[in-house]
């Protein structure tokens, strides 16, 4: 039995009833551990048990929390436990209290068991899941005896769960105590606009509150860290031995940016040697030293002196620290605004270098020096200044061929795109009517010519028949002009190409059977492929840089790699839609020496397509790329203003 729940036998004073047992265990305040012993305990005794135990499920283990009577050490636990942790499982599982014998090792084969082990199981103070078993080895043959023990064991198990609520409850007054106190200084802070009544009132609430002799806040500058406020002090230097001491003790935390308390504990990893001298020249008394951070950066700190026969205790130290945390922001802000102009522009460029040369946010600082490179280079590299459009090739001479009179096509030779010399038959017309015609006229101009002479006959002997010569000569004169006019053309039925080149029409008579032209209609055009020009469509937007004599370069779609250079020759002054929008033909006369490293015109025919660029002038690159937009502004603010 522990200490207050047995009968002295000095004092002669009778045993405690069990409800005072109860009573001291509901008002009992020592730590888990103590609690479970007492417990234990006061069980066995209301219960006369002759042990018990309370198990806990940990993963998939069952351990014990506490055992009573206590095991030696190094002694064997009992048999009893073994057979709790046996059928553990089975009571957590059901949640029911469970009564199971045990056989002694001295008693008979089939005789009544004088030993039962009862397990309760223990509940959760929210809800009703099984989080323990509590276990108690009792003697007894009665089976009233058995019930009353196992009643009482199930009522003061409950007595677990109102610990853990008063527990719950110090807590929850500790953490409402901790609050208010930080909520106090905060507003006693947020009163003041000046640093300085601000630090002060921070340094005069908390040392009130937690009745210390002495409290300072210090904040870090350059390398160190200097004393700013100084509780129940208005002034004070830096030369006075109190405060380079204090200041000792600042720097001593900020440098392990931990709380350094001194008296320390025997398992205290930090260093209080500046503490503790502050402490024994300046006191005796009790220290602690908290950083303040401000986005997790330390930048000053607050220490705290009372007696040394009040050490600052766990709690203390915790609410300290929420304090600290929710009033460094406004002393820190007050501290860096609360200055002469020149100073905060001093400490707004020395924070910028820090964050520029320092080791953090390493890409935004490369990204912002690529941005800044990128600017420069904008600003002063100069670039090609060009003047953009499509491009397509034209002959320089293009010969139409048409047909030369009404008819049909008999043949057709070539299809476009084909290459032909000169003289080379492209296409026949049907010429059976001609011919026939013209026999017909053979026959006509005979009749004629028999007719002129039966009349100049005639007009030897009658001068009056010279105009029937004259009328037979010129019958005659029109059969032999129809005849000369109808060999022509069946001559002409053949058409030729009259110069070397290329077939640049877009229709093919040859999938045409015997097609009906008419006398003037172009059949065939024919482009040399040794002389070729290209125009080049330039917005209107750029056409005003645009003058004779610019140079460029081309492309076409079907060979990208291969640029030819060229001049411009001419500037049609009318617009043109192309894409639905306004450009203007710019007539430009290609380089004879690109054109023959290329292998000349073969891969080259009138129509083909490409990109063009118009070399302007040498401008800085981030005025090439923004003067459409410039001048896109201008002209709306010319339209607004």
């Amino acid at each position: 039995m522990p200490e207050h729940t047995q009968v002295s036998q000095e004092s002669g004073r009778p045993a405690p009833t069990v409800a005072e047992l109860v009573d001291r265990l509901s008002r009992f305040d020592g730590p888990p551990e103590a609690f479970l012993a007492n417990l234990l305990a006061v069980q066995c005794y209301i219960s006369t048990a002759g042990g018990g135990a309370i198990l806990r499920l940990a993963g998939q283990q069952i351990e014990a929390l506490a055992i009573y009577p206590q095991i030696p050490e190094g002694g064997r636990a009992p048999q009893w436990l073994a057979m709790a942790v046996e059928h553990g499982p089975g009571v957590l599982a059901s949640g029911v209290t469970a009564v199971k014998p045990v056989q002694a090792p001295d008693d008979l084969y089939g005789a009544p068991a004088r030993l039962f082990l009862v397990l309760v199981p223990i509940r959760g103070s929210g809800n009703n899941s099984v989080r323990g078993i509590a276990c108690y080895l009792i003697e007894t043959s009665d089976e009233t005896t058995l019930a009353i023990c196992r009643e009482r064991l199930e009522l003061t198990v409950s007595l677990l769960s109102l610990y853990e609520m008063r527990l719950t409850l110090q807590k929850r007054q500790l953490d409402m105590a901790r609050l208010r106190l930080a909520m106090d200084v905060l507003g006693a802070v947020n009163e003041h606009d000046k640093f300085a009544g601000a630090g002060m009132a921070f340094c005069n609430e908390l040392a009130a509150r937690l009745q210390c002799e002495r409290v300072g806040l210090g904040f870090l500058k350059g390398r160190y860290v200097h004393l700013k406020a100084l509780s129940h002090t208005e002034k004070f230097t830096r030369k006075m031995k109190l405060v380079q001491d204090v200041e000792s003790a600042m720097e001593e935390c900020l440098d392990q940016d931990v709380e350094v308390i001194y008296p320390a504990s025997p398992e205290a990893t930090y260093v209080s040697r500046s503490t503790k001298s502050l402490a024994l020249t300046h006191g005796p008394s009790a220290v602690v030293t908290l950083p303040l951070r401000r986005a997790g950066e330390s930048v000053g700190t607050a220490i705290l002196e009372r007696p040394v026969d009040k050490p600052f205790t766990l709690e203390e130290v915790e609410s300290l620290r929420l304090t600290s945390d929710l009033c460094t922001a406004r002393l820190a802000n007050l501290q860096e605004h609360d200055r002469w102009v020149g100073a905060r522009m001093a400490a707004g460029l020395r924070k910028g270098a820090a964050f520029a040369v320092g080791n953090k946010h390493t890409w935004i600082k490369l990204l912002v020096i690529g941005l800044f490179g990128f600017i420069l280079f904008a600003a002063f590299y100069k670039g090609d200044n060009n003047a953009e459009g499509s491009s397509q090739f034209e002959a320089t001479v293009q010969q139409a061929l048409v047909a030369p009179f009404d008819g049909k096509i008999e043949s057709v030779t070539v299809k476009p795109d084909d290459t032909v010399k000169k003289g080379d038959v492209l296409a026949t017309m049907e010429t059976q009517d001609l011919k026939d015609k013209l026999t017909k006229a053979h026959t006509d101009l005979d009749g004629a010519t028999a007719d002129a002479d039966k009349a100049r006959g005639a007009a030897v002997t009658d001068r009056t028949k010279l105009v029937d010569v004259q009328i037979a000569e010129a019958q005659q004169e029109k059969a032999k002009a129809e005849i000369a006019l109808l060999k022509q053309e069946i001559n002409d039925a053949s058409i030729k190409s009259p110069i070397d080149g290329k077939v640049v029409s877009e229709k093919d008579w040859t999938r045409e059977y015997r097609p009906y032209v008419k006398v003037g209609d172009v059949i065939f055009e024919v482009a040399p492929i040794d002389k070729m020009r290209a125009m080049i469509d330039v917005p209107e937007g750029e056409i005003a840089e645009v003058t004779v004599g610019n140079t460029g370069e081309l492309a076409t779609e079907g060979y990208p790699d291969k640029t030819i250079h060229f001049t411009v020759d001419r500037i049609y002054p009318v617009a043109a839609q192309a894409d639905q929008t306004n450009v203007f033909k710019v007539e430009v006369t290609l380089d004879p020496t690109d054109i023959k490293n290329y292998g000349g015109f073969r891969w080259m025919s009138p129509g083909v397509k490409g990109q063009a660029k118009i070399f302007l002038d040498k401008r800085p690159v981030c005025e090439i790329y923004s003067k459409k937009l410039i001048n896109w502004v201008r002209m709306k603010l010319w339209l607004w203003f």
